[in-house]
């Protein structure tokens, strides 16, 4: 407890309290250079709904047809004109931009159109700042932010010339980021290495669960798609369930017993969304190596969703990032209740297979889907005779925990039980195993 203390108490004197009483109103950006406006929209909506989870006020959209970002100014220098123009009109403070922007992109956009320039990272960031409650959670968004902000510094001690307070400045729990280069890099240091231990328990912890094999189950999906809802519904979880971006940031690892009274562990992880920021991904490796070692993943699609397989294509190239893209996976087509054209549910249950249609929310489906993890998990139940004598009749608990009974009868010299049991159980009671 007193080191928790002294790493608050140094955490207190880098940090300060973030100004938040200014709002921030801004104008959105993007860019259209693969002749789909449709997509090139979407990206665009869906980084409003960034802005707003962010606290950002939004007054206007503006999208740019062109054949690549300009290596300048990301919409081009007579663009950047317009929007200046824009952003005086609107009295906007802040410009969201819809991709990474370079640190030079930034600071001439930041010149000319005169107000703070961010970028879909950037807001990314800012929201899971917002979002982590754990100690482990706070570290890896810090981690992210800093070395996102590095390049970006203008010189030894000297902040970004616009961002002010508000977004791009404020760190896990409301601190001012620190803006001294030569911290900066110290403090990545000491963010790694307390990353490392923590990645040093969670194979431990692993390690744990293997020797009771129990297989892990890991829920992945688009952000908002549902999951923690679905493992309320499964497990009694009690995980927090918001209609927001990234409302599950720290794991939620819960114990699920199967129909066939198989246990097996199930986590809930942080929602992708296109264009996950790479810093982020790296600084969150910890965390979503429990995906990496999952047996099977649950992979939460938002039926009702227009965007369902963009959304569904965003997570699998995630997943192929982290090295998880070829791992066993039943897709959970969620939210049918709000599905209301029969047609489409019919046709994301032929595209993703194998699959199942659930409502977590209202708790429809979730015997199918049970079953449906029974029969896709490895290591099914197997139905074996064993005999207890008395002095070993503590087993017998554990067979009803981690077996199905059939048959269970008491004689003079013990107890004869007829189960369905997994391998470690079957390894456990070997000696009292009877061939029939």
């Amino acid at each position: 407890m007193a080191r928790v203390e002294e790493f608050e108490s140094k955490i207190g004197r880098l940090y300060h309290k973030v100004d938040s009483t200014v709002e921030e109103k801004a104008i959105l950006i993007g860019l259209d250079c693969d002749k789909n406006s449709e997509k090139a929209e979407e990206s665009l909506d869906e980084l409003e709904r960034l802005a707003l989870s962010a606290g950002l006020v939004v007054l206007a959209k503006d999208l740019q047809k062109r054949n690549r970002p300009d290596a300048s100014f990301y919409i081009g220098r007579g663009k950047a004109g317009e929007i200046q123009l824009l952003a005086q009109a609107k009295k906007a403070n802040v410009i969201v931009c819809d991709d990474e922007l370079s640190p030079a992109q930034q600071k001439n956009l930041e010149e000319v159109i005169g107000v703070k320039i961010i970028d879909r990272t950037m807001l990314i960031l800012d929201i899971f700042a917002q979002r982590a409650k754990s100690n482990e959670g706070k570290l890896q968004v810090e981690l992210a932010q800093l070395k996102y902000l590095l390049p970006r510094l203008t010189g030894q001690g000297m902040v970004l010339s616009r961002l002010g307070g508000g977004i791009g400045t404020r760190g896990p729990g409301e601190t001012k980021l620190e803006v001294d280069r030569r911290r900066i890099r110290k403090r990545i240091i000491d963010l790694e290495r307390r990353l490392e231990t923590v990645r040093r328990a969670r194979v431990l912890h692993r390690k744990n669960w293997r020797d009771k094999e129990w297989p892990v189950l890991a829920l992945v999906g688009y952000t908002n798609a549902g999951k923690s809802t679905l493992m309320n519904c499964l497990t009694g979880a009690g995980v927090l369930v918001e209609d927001q971006l990234f409302a599950t940031l720290d794991p939620t690892i819960r114990i699920l017993k199967l129909p066939d009274s198989r246990s097996v562990l199930l986590s809930d992880t942080v929602g992708f969304v296109r264009k996950l920021p790479h810093h982020l991904v790296a600084a969150f490796r910890a965390t979503l190596e429990e995906t990496v070692e999952a047996e099977v993943l649950l992979h939460v699609i938002d039926g009702s969703s227009p965007q369902v397989e963009e959304q569904a294509q965003a997570v699998y190239q995630v997943l192929k990032n982290l090295g998880a893209g070829e791992k066993r996976v039943l897709t959970v087509i969620n939210k049918i209740d709000l599905i209301e054209n029969d047609a489409v549910l019919s046709r994301l249950l032929r595209k993703f297979q194998p699959s199942v249609a659930v409502s977590a929310d209202k708790g429809i489906g979730m015997d199918n889907l049970l079953k449906k993890i029974q029969e896709i998990l490895p290591g099914k139940l197997e139905l074996m005779h064993v005999f207890l004598p008395f002095g070993q009749a503590s087993y017998l608990a554990e067979i009803h925990a981690y077996g199905r009974v059939v048959e269970e009868h008491y004689t003079e010299l013990g107890i004869d039980i007829t189960a369905y049991l997994d391998r470690r159980l079957a390894s456990v009671l070997a000696k009292y195993l009877v061939m029939k």
